[in-house]
């Protein structure tokens, strides 16, 4: 599996936790300002990732993985607050937002140093 369809699969399964949390977060813990946030930046990395996959240009391509990766990192955070903060407890999604946002670094360099050798 290469790093497009990698990364593509991780965000997508990504997006799907991050959504159970948002359920649980909802109705269990009644928290709706944060978990809202958190749902809207971790959901919205696969959409771009997807987005990318069909840009007409490498630049076009490099942009929305961009956007990814800023989404990704704006997770990071909520999703510290949130466990700062007592509403979760585990490390599993930050530790994979971490991994995604790492991925993603890594597809955007390595597709600028090709776009910059050519």
């Amino acid at each position: 599996m290469n790093n497009n369809s990698l990364i593509k699969e991780k965000s997508f399964q990504f997006a799907l936790e991050i959504i159970e949390m948002y359920k649980y977060l909802t109705m269990r813990k009644k928290e709706f300002v944060i978990s809202k946030q958190v749902l809207r930046s971790g959901t919205s990395i696969g959409a771009n990732i997807e987005e990318a996959h069909v840009a007409q240009s490498k630049k076009e391509f490099i942009a929305k993985l961009n956007i990814s990766l800023k989404e990704a990192c704006e997770t990071n955070y909520w999703l510290r607050l949130l466990k700062e903060s007592g509403y979760i407890h585990k490390d599993d999604l930050l530790n994979e937002s971490i991994e995604l946002s790492k991925i993603l670094t890594s597809i955007i360099k390595t597709t600028k140093k090709n776009l910059n050798t050519k």
